[in-house]
């Protein structure tokens, strides 16, 4: 079977994290977590990043929303990346990286 758009940015915004050495994890609810979580929870350099992977002109439901604005204001960082933007979460690692502490 072949992998779905939003399966190929996930596979490489994991490629980009792996390259920095972050810390990461699909959460998975099955009706028993939190709907709306974005697809990667991850920590990195002591912080809190969340990413939610769309593929071309989707767009965030709601729900999603909501979750991303809770982790903001819990002082988490939240990205939302496509296959066009998927360096804003590089250009993240690299400059706020351990060296960067």
């Amino acid at each position: 079977m072949a992998a779905t758009p939003e399966k190929k940015v996930k596979d490489k915004v994991v490629k980009i994290l792996k390259s920095h050495g972050v810390y990461y994890f699909f959460p998975a609810t099955y009706g028993l977590g939190r709907s709306g979580v974005p697809d990667i929870v991850c920590c990195f350099s002591a912080r809190f990043l969340a990413i939610e992977c769309k593929a071309g002109r989707n767009t965030t439901t709601e729900l999603q929303n909501r979750e991303i604005a809770a982790i903001r204001a819990a002082g988490g960082l939240a990205f939302v990346v496509n296959e066009n933007n998927l360096q804003e979460v590089e250009e993240f690692l690299r400059n706020y990286g351990p060296h960067h502490n």
